[in-house]
């Protein structure tokens, strides 16, 4: 019996892009719909885990613009949640 060479598809970049896409969207709705500064921000963070970009590649080797989008998303988050707090 010979082994097969079987094609294995990998998932992770389009699982993780409807992930961080859906948590965007709810952070949204938690921001502009509720006016609550601490379920977007806890949104926002969470949708940091689902890295957008090929999470294979070191953080040294993406392009400026991913990390450029990912810092900046990290300061948004950190902003809503100080807005938490001093409202």
């Amino acid at each position: 019996m010979q082994a097969e060479n079987i094609t294995r598809r990998d998932y992770t970049k389009a699982f993780n892009r409807i992930l961080y896409t859906g948590f965007i969207l709810i952070a949204l709705y938690f921001l502009l719909a509720r006016g609550d500064y601490g379920d977007a921000a806890a949104n926002l963070g969470i949708a940091l885990i689902f890295d957008p970009f090929d999470t294979k590649q070191a953080w040294k080797e993406r392009a400026f613009y991913q990390r450029a989008w990912l810092i900046v998303h990290l300061l948004v988050v950190i902003t809503l949640f100080i807005m938490q707090f001093t409202r």
